[in-house]
């Protein structure tokens, strides 16, 4: 029984992603390990030992699922954009646009390729983690849904930033000035009630903010906002990010020049 030839193209798209990933491991996986590897030691054991307990919980435990969230976040947007200016630096992005696969498609599989290495890294950074400390992990559902939107949040917003780079600096330029100080501002290493009024107003603009607390609900049953206000905002982003990066592809906005 033949598929589909969307499913054919959009199995392909992802397949090179995967491949792509695998191919180069040492340079998508091992270096975000070690990264975090000593996040762990350095703040979760050194420093942690010092500050004590964290909303409740044992310091080492209360960084773990920002330190994870961090890791999907980073590793699905770097993966997406790099790929994706790549096959337009490459032009055979230009391929793409002239198959029959719709735009969807393509966007998706350059989208599930970002999301897999997103998921991929955090499982390798969960399993560190858990040399250091053990987290029980009472909501298991809340965990994997939020992983998987963070990861596809990210992975849309770094397809829309490799659709407008003209050069690969200007892949560097969201995560350095965007995208790394929101996330060391979402509450990945304290609990927005340490804050004064002002910068907890200010947190609750982060978008990041909301992806880590509704992980850190998964892993340890705490947040700092209602849940449904996290998902909601999650599933909001997903879906305007996606329908603008679909719009940007179906124009060629950066790809036909």
């Amino acid at each position: 029984m033949s598929r589909h030839p969307n499913l054919v193209a959009l199995h392909t798209i992802a397949r090179r992603e995967v491949v792509r990933i695998l191919r180069i491991w040492t340079q998508t996986l091992i270096p975000p390990a070690i990264t975090m590897t000593l996040y762990f030691l350095i703040f979760g054991k050194l420093i942690g030992a010092r500050i004590g307990d964290m909303g409740g919980y044992g310091y080492m435990e209360f960084i773990v699922p920002g330190l994870v969230m961090m890791s999907i976040i980073q590793n699905a947007y770097g993966n997406i954009s790099s790929s994706f200016f790549g096959a337009k630096f490459g032009r055979h992005v230009e391929e793409l646009l002239v198959s029959p696969a719709p735009a969807w498609v393509v966007l998706a599989g350059y989208v599930a390729g970002g999301v897999l290495r997103g998921l991929m890294v955090g499982v390798i950074v969960f399993a560190i983690a858990m040399i250091f400390t053990r987290v029980h992990v009472p909501h298991p559902w809340v965990m994997l849904s939020s992983m998987l939107l963070g990861a596809t949040i990210f992975s849309l917003a770094g397809f829309v930033n490799a659709v407008y780079a003209k050069k690969f600096d200007d892949i560097a330029i969201v995560p350095t000035f965007i995208l790394t100080p929101l996330t060391y501002l979402g509450g990945v290493f304290y609990s927005i009630t340490l804050l004064p009024e002002w910068a907890q107003s200010a947190t609750y603009a982060n978008p990041i903010f909301y992806m880590v607390n509704a992980f850190r609900y998964g892993l340890l049953g705490a947040s700092d906002v209602p849940l449904w206000v996290a998902y909601a905002l999650m599933l909001g982003f997903v879906a305007a990010l996606g329908a603008f990066a679909l719009m940007l592809l179906q124009r060629g906005v950066g790809l036909r020049s």
